[in-house]
């Protein structure tokens, strides 16, 4: 009876996240400058669908409409939703894979490797989509410099992994800082800390799959192997003892995470916080379990960024970066986890 009840709250867990993120992304649609009413942006998402099919539906709202809807804000929210996804995701993933309840997906460094990434394609006059792939390199080459130094090192793989990176993260933030110190103060210089503080602006249909394609191939393979992502949990000895390699487990963990990681920061800047808050939100509803831990994690991570990303592009006339509201939710809830007694993994 007692696992009949944990699997039903799961599901129903499940079911309330795919609910709430289903709503939201229907109601961010209608939020902007030029309001849009909901009943619209249906008639208009379902026109768009039996388009595909070259079959068509009565139009009765204007052009302005489906302009504000498909062309403005349907890019964003689909991006909000695949990057709060993605971070969330990598963050529960890091926090089994260390065992670490303060891992997040910049343990490895990528947010200081993605920004180094940026900040140098900005100073040498590089276009936006430049930029993004500079930054998605800067990222995975930080990973695999963290890689490289942790396996020449003696000692336990997994704490080389975490000293390795963050000393290779430091020294990406050093050299960050060194390209703001000689950057154009009146251009260069504002575009790299805006970038920084992060935003999903400029969003357009055509930067999605190039972003999606690399999430979904992190992703994908992760959901496949939540279950063995339990086995590390109970050390490298008992798992080694079931049968599993656990080296090559971890890194394969590790390389889908980071990539997904990679991906999400190359284009929406250094968002912080949602991977470490969203997995220990997530456990809350779901145990630790990781095969419901991270299904939950990622709609309620894609649930929580659209959230974030409402509040930023309507709150004020003008924007607030997304890397703002983030802090200031995340840090107070990482005190309240320090301040915990009990342990939460």
């Amino acid at each position: 009876m007692t696992a009949d009840r944990g699997r039903n709250r799961r599901t129903a867990a499940l079911l309330i996240s795919g609910g709430v993120l289903l709503a939201l992304f229907l109601v961010s649609l209608t939020l902007g400058r030029y309001p849009v009413p909901l009943w619209d942006v249906v008639r208009i998402l379902w026109h768009r669908f039996w388009a595909l099919f070259g079959l068509s539906t009565p139009v009765v709202w204007t052009d302005a409409m489906e302009i504000a809807v498909i062309s403005v804000r349907l890019p964003r929210v689909v991006m909000a939703c695949l990057v709060g996804c993605s971070l969330s995701a990598a963050g529960a993933t890091f926090q089994g894979v260390f065992r670490n309840p303060m891992a997040s997906p910049d343990i490895l460094g990528a947010s200081s490797g993605a920004a180094f990434g940026a900040a140098l394609a900005i100073l040498l006059g590089c276009s936006a989509r430049f930029v993004t792939i500079f930054a998605f390199l800067g990222a995975i080459l930080t990973v695999a410099l963290v890689f490289l130094i942790s396996a020449r090192a003696p000692g336990l793989r997994v704490v080389n992994l975490i000293l390795a990176g963050i000393m290779v993260g430091s020294l990406f933030s050093a050299g960050t800082s060194y390209l703001k110190l000689v950057a154009d103060p009146a251009n260069q210089l504002p575009a790299i800390t805006y970038w920084l503080l992060g935003s999903l602006s400029g969003t357009r249909l055509a930067s999605i799959l190039p972003a999606a394609i690399p999430m979904a191939l992190g992703l994908v393979p992760l959901l496949l192997l939540r279950w063995r992502l339990n086995l590390l949990s109970l050390g490298d000895s008992e798992a080694r003892a079931l049968g599993v390699n656990t080296d090559l487990l971890r890194a394969v963990l590790i390389l889908c995470a980071t990539l997904v990681t990679a991906a999400s920061i190359s284009v929406s800047g250094v968002i912080g916080w949602v991977g470490l808050v969203i997995p220990h939100l997530s456990r809350k509803l779901v145990g630790s379990d990781n095969r419901a831990l991270l299904p939950c994690s990622m709609l309620t991570g894609a649930a929580f960024l659209l959230l974030v990303d409402d509040v930023s592009r309507n709150l004020l006339a003008t924007e607030i970066p997304i890397g703002i509201l983030t802090a200031v939710i995340g840090a107070p809830f990482f005190i309240y986890l320090l301040l915990r007694k009990e342990k939460t993994l």
